[in-house]
């Protein structure tokens, strides 16, 4: 039986890399007393994988990790267990079957992804003072000059966005202007909806990267302004159900069950 868990990560972890989260539930699926399931060989090993490895320093209220178990466990239970043996900082949200089919892993269907991006404390403009925007001739180094979010919308709608992306072989000049599915503003956040998977992947620090060069930030007064200016905070990641080339995205715990009635 496979299952996949969601789960959120925050606070003080967000600072682990992927191989320390992927021991850290190592731990939880024993501590839990979760029937996971082992490979074969001289060297077993839990099967289990991740849909998509978090950046360190993101925090996230929708990862995924596909087990598959021994013997069935009730939903409620296994989420119950686990998270009485976490620590703060990772919570899990769900525990439910999914398809057999090997095609069918979030690491393999994994289409898109939502994010919400926010300027860093100071980085606004913001003056708290006078609960005002600081005026362009007042703004310090490494703030956001006012009406900033028009300079993004302008961004936004060309009708492309050349950048050059980095591959593990080289680099080549892309437009990712389709790999932006929606954007929209949230307060002082941007929210977008971005192409994820092995197919086609987009960071939103690449997007908030390709802003600032043209908006023409950093300049002289915004000399500390770059991409690691911004809070990123993953929201949910999807499948694409469509067909026909037609796109439908549906979340990943969506194509999950929950378990019941098959208690260990």
């Amino acid at each position: 039986m496979k299952v996949r868990i969601k789960f959120r990560k925050y606070g003080v972890l967000r600072f682990i890399g992927h191989l320390d989260v992927m021991r850290f539930f190592q731990k939880v699926m024993r501590r839990a007393d979760i029937p996971i399931a082992f490979t074969g060989g001289f060297s077993p090993h839990m099967i289990m994988s991740f849909a998509s490895p978090l950046g360190i320093g993101l925090e996230s209220d929708g990862e995924y990790l596909d087990i598959e178990l021994r013997e069935p466990i009730d939903s409620d239970i296994a989420v119950r267990r686990m998270n009485e043996v976490t620590v703060e900082g990772i919570e899990v949200l769900s525990f439910r079957q999914i398809a057999e089919e090997k095609k069918m892993t979030g690491m393999t269907i994994l289409a898109a992804a939502d994010y919400l991006i926010s300027p860093k404390p100071g980085i606004t403009g913001s003056d708290s003072q006078t609960s005002g925007m600081v005026s362009d001739n007042t703004r310090t180094a490494g703030t956001l000059p006012d009406h900033w979010q028009e300079r993004f919308t302008s961004f936004m709608n060309q009708d492309e966005i050349r950048v050059i992306k980095q591959t593990k072989r080289s680099e080549k000049e892309v437009d990712i202007r389709p790999l932006i599915y929606e954007w929209e503003f949230r307060g002082d956040s941007v929210y977008v909806r971005t192409a994820a998977g092995s197919a086609q992947n987009l960071k939103p620090e690449l997007i908030m990267d390709s802003f600032l060069k043209y908006a023409e930030y950093p300049s002289a007064d915004t000399d500390s302004l770059n991409a690691g200016s911004f809070v990123y905070r993953r929201l949910e990641m999807y499948a694409d159900a469509g067909k026909d080339g037609n796109r439908e995205l549906v979340t990943l715990e969506s194509l999950g069950r929950e378990i019941r009635g098959e208690i260990n």
